[in-house]
C-alpha cells in the first residue's frame, strides 16, 4: 500500500473491500438476472410482465435448493454434544 498506510489499517481495509465486493457482485446480478429489472424499451413498455417462470427461476437459484436439503443448524455435531442428556455425565475424580 502506501507509505503512510498504518498495519492495523490492513484487517479494517480486507472487511470493507470484502463487503464492497458483496454489494457490486448483488446490485450486478440483480441488474443482469432480475425479472423486474428492466433496461430496454421493448420489456419496459409492458406494464405487467407474464413470467412466472423467470421469477420462479430467480427465486428458486442452485445454493436455495441445496440449502433446503441441508439441516437448520449451523454447527450439527456442536448442537449434538450440548443437546445430550447430563445424567450420563461424569466429573473427573481427584
Amino acid at each position: 500500500m502506501g507509505r503512510g498506510m498504518r498495519p492495523e489499517v490492513y484487517p479494517l481495509m480486507a472487511a470493507m473491500t470484502f463487503v464492497a465486493s458483496m454489494c457490486v457482485f448483488q446490485l450486478t446480478r440483480n441488474v443482469l438476472l432480475n425479472p423486474d429489472v428492466r433496461i430496454n424499451k421493448g420489456r419496459r413498455s409492458m406494464g405487467v410482465l407474464e413470467n412466472e417462470e423467470e421469477g420462479e427461476k430467480y427465486a428458486e437459484h442452485g445454493l436455495r435448493r441445496f440449502l433446503r436439503t441441508r439441516p437448520p443448524q449451523v454447527m450439527p455435531a456442536i448442537n449434538r454434544f450440548f443437546s445430550q442428556d447430563k445424567d450420563h455425565f461424569q466429573p473427573p475424580k481427584n
